[in-house]
């Protein structure tokens, strides 16, 4: 109820009127049953544009960490995620991640929709990166269609690190929906998960026009990050006037 306010009443009709989001392929989109949107990330803003174009709910696979924050805002922002549909996912790794997936699979089951970023993190260069297998499990477990969708230009709304929007106009755009029936009973075989996964990235980078990473995002992120540190600390050291002089 509150979502559906949200989306027809309050944040919609305003969005849709300040950055008018182009659409293509919106026929792609199945009317009912079971879809798992996988998208392209590349910005916070993906998760608000792509519902608003869609008919039906769409929820997201969030990361934990916006349940848990302390204090008021961090309450805040619990109960919009919640209100809003977002399922927490953890991040982490063994059971905690697989528990996070089931409650995907279960919202999945109704025949819902369920929207996946299947590179795990926004981009932090504009460059589509490597799958992960958990979405290949997913689809497989539940049998439902996948829908690529790339979300262009939204990086330019509100990049990575910012916390105001600017006024860009985006775009999104519907692929055709994949069927992976044919792989039915094969969720245990690893291989058959990365040859979905990768399948399904080729339609994103083929949809999106991104060049295609294959290395996971976090962990270019994270070399890119310790790079940079190292490079502030040499440039400290340099600037720092010699205890000999």
């Amino acid at each position: 109820m509150f979502y559906q306010f949200l989306k027809n009443v309050i944040v919609g009709p305003f969005l849709l009127s300040v950055y008018r989001p182009w659409v293509r392929g919106s026929e792609n989109v199945p009317k009912q049953g079971p879809v798992i949107f996988a998208s392209n990330h590349l910005s916070f803003m993906d998760s608000i544009f792509l519902p608003l174009v869609v008919d039906r709910q769409i929820r997201f696979l969030a990361k934990s960490e916006y349940f848990t924050g302390r204090g008021l805002r961090g309450w805040i922002v619990k109960r919009f995620f919640l209100a809003v549909g977002q399922l927490p996912i953890d991040r982490s790794g063994g059971k905690a991640s697989e528990a996070s997936l089931n409650s995907g699979l279960e919202h999945l089951a109704t025949g819902g929709q369920l929207g996946i970023y299947p590179e795990g993190t926004r981009s932090h260069d504009g460059r589509l990166y490597r799958g992960r297998t958990g979405i290949a499990r997913m689809v497989l477990e539940s049998g439902a269609l996948v829908v690529p969708v790339a979300m262009i230009d939204t990086e330019k709304v509100m990049p990575v690190g910012t916390k105001i929007p600017k006024v860009r106009r985006v775009g999104i755009v519907f692929g055709e929906p994949l069927d992976f029936s044919r792989f039915a009973g094969l969720e245990g075989d690893r291989f058959v998960l990365r040859s979905i996964t990768d399948e399904i990235m080729y339609e994103l980078s083929r949809l999106s026009g991104q060049e295609y990473v294959d290395a996971y995002a976090s962990s270019v992120k994270g070399r890119t990050q310790t790079a940079k540190a190292r490079e502030a600390v040499v440039a400290a050291r340099t600037a720092a006037p010699s205890s000999l002089g």
